[in-house]
């Protein structure tokens, strides 16, 4: 009962106030309308936006100077055969990273899977320049890294950071990435020379950028939120091994899907 007391006076005391105001106050002229935007909502996943729209500008000019034009030049002089021998080699070397952490996630058959896969593709496929596995024996290619086996064993993702020169992660991605590319990578452990080592990574880095020359092309909007939110999006897909928590579009109702209309 007090509580309600409570609200029940101060309305009336700002009822009392506005009357008070309207009484005493000269009037005002009415300001006209005004069209300024509203402050930008804070994305849940994004608390730093503003901080990382920075780094991300900083990033995209060391890409437009530099990275982008040595993949346009890659792709101009290398033959697609050659480049499709590179990507599937440095996938190929993913794969211990995949069985580790399979591993690690308690998921014997899919560890398996991916020892399965490195043996055929590292011996058949000549090092893993040819991709055998899969259109052979149907051994679908895993892709995990340390971060989903921390968010398996209980850690959050964590927000999203835009990182110099490394690019936009959520937290426990970047908690991985020592872990996959130097615990989890089996070049420091074949390859001596660091000139070597070094170079092998900066063909990866390449050999990436170019791979997705062509999907810039999908990019439409505000370059940084579509950026953010393809990756959070395929984030979350990997983190659930592919599964959907929900579909809005099977869930609503008044959605109705037939094959047969889509037939030709």
């Amino acid at each position: 009962m007090h509580y309600f007391k409570l609200i029940k006076w101060l309305v009336v005391l700002f009822a009392l106030q506005g009357l008070v105001g309207c009484s005493t106050a000269a009037p005002q002229p009415q300001p006209q309308a005004s069209f300024a935007l509203e402050e930008p909502s804070i994305n849940v996943n994004d608390p730093y936006e503003s901080w990382n729209r920075k780094v991300f500008a900083f990033n995209e000019g060391v890409d437009a100077w530099v990275l982008k034009p040595i993949a346009q030049g890659y792709r101009f002089i290398t033959p697609k055969f050659v480049r499709k021998g590179v990507s599937n080699f440095f996938s190929n070397l993913g794969e211990v990273s995949n069985f580790a952490n399979n591993l690690l996630q308690f998921k014997p058959l899919d560890a398996g899977k991916d020892l399965t896969r490195f043996t055929l593709n590292t011996t058949i496929g000549l090092v893993g320049l040819f991709e055998v596995a899969t259109p052979l024996f149907d051994l679908q290619p895993s892709n995990e890294d340390f971060g989903q086996t921390l968010n398996t064993w209980g850690l959050p993702e964590g927000p999203y950071i835009v990182w110099p020169l490394l690019g936009g992660k959520t937290l426990s991605e970047t908690v991985s990435l020592p872990v996959d590319y130097y615990y989890l990578n089996p070049v420091p452990y074949v390859v001596d020379q660091k000139e070597i080592r070094w170079g092998l990574t900066g063909l990866q880095v390449i050999e990436l950028r170019e791979s997705v020359l062509d999907a810039e092309r999908l990019i439409q909007g505000d370059r940084y939120s579509f950026i953010r939110d393809a990756y959070l999006q395929r984030r979350t897909f990997l983190v659930n091994d592919g599964r959907l928590e929900s579909d809005p579009f099977l869930e609503d109702d008044d959605f109705d899907f037939d094959a047969a209309d889509f037939a030709d």
